[in-house]
């Protein structure tokens, strides 16, 4: 069993795969980047680098004895003038400055290129913990209705249509409106968006109608940015009058599985995976 450098943002999902880990008896360590892991992610050991102190997390990783990464959690696009690489980082970053240039997935790409060009093998938070993506058909108590197919569609030829863009993963579609898609604010600021529509175009918790389609980007690399729901999109897309949330069935990741379940179950939302294409 490889050991497993965990590389941490911010959000549940290093947590999860961390505490999977353990449970499992996988051999792992945590590089928690700085601003954004959580301070529960202390516990476990490893050290915090910086985004652009590529030099410090190859040295740490190889003294730890890592021949595996992972990459989790949410990382910002930086200021890359505000940046304080080391010696490494200052060979690394002219590279990311210009990949950053031409969208998100290529920056992400350029990142794992460097990983992989010191050896280590990069493993996506599906593979670490397979069970974290969503399975065809309905996830739950719920399932979705005759009449919640064409929104359905809709929502996901839009998700699909924008990643293809580089711009998002997410769209919202209620009675074949698009309410919204999501950009750089994330899912949740767009869920809050749609809450703060009128309600004579959307729905609402009493009458709940439309979807949230999640879909990864055609150009991306799945290994480091699958879309992620967790409870709090189930709690937003509830707020947000929305009748369910459907995703790509293994192309899309769910941090605290049981929890979710038991929160679109309680608030009577759907959760439900497609074929992907």
């Amino acid at each position: 069993m490889r050991k497993l450098g965990l590389i941490a943002g911010g959000g549940a999902l290093p947590i999860e795969l961390a505490a999977h880990c353990e449970r499992a008896g996988r051999p792992f360590s945590v590089m928690r980047v700085r601003g954004f892991a959580d301070p529960s992610l202390e516990q476990y050991p490893g050290i915090e680098v910086g985004i652009a102190e590529f030099g410090k997390a190859f040295k740490a990783l190889k003294e730890e004895g890592c021949e595996a990464v992972c990459f989790a959690g949410v990382v910002d696009r930086p200021d890359f003038s505000a940046l304080i690489p080391d010696f490494r980082g200052v060979k690394v970053l002219p590279g990311l400055i210009k990949a950053a240039r031409e969208g998100d997935d290529a920056l992400l790409r350029r990142v794992l290129t460097e990983f992989e060009k010191e050896g280590f093998v990069v493993e996506g938070a599906h593979e670490v913990r397979g069970e974290m993506t969503l399975p065809a058909g309905p996830l739950g108590r719920y399932a979705p209705r005759e009449q919640h197919g064409a929104d359905i569609d809709r929502a996901l030829a839009v998700a699909r249509a924008i990643g293809g863009l580089d711009v998002g993963q997410g769209a919202v579609v209620c009675d074949g409106l698009v309410l919204a898609v999501e950009a750089q604010e994330g899912t949740d600021a767009m869920l809050r968006r749609v809450a703060d529509l009128p309600q004579a175009i959307r729905g609402c918790p009493e009458a709940p109608k439309g979807v949230l389609a999640k879909a990864p980007k055609p150009i991306q690399e799945t290994k480091v940015d699958l879309p992620t729901i967790g409870v709090a999109t189930i709690q937003r897309a509830a707020r947000a009058g929305l009748a369910g949330v459907v995703g790509e069935a293994g192309r899309l990741l769910i941090v605290d599985r049981d929890q979710v379940i038991a929160c679109a179950d309680d608030l009577g939302l759907f959760v439900y995976g497609v074929e992907p294409r």
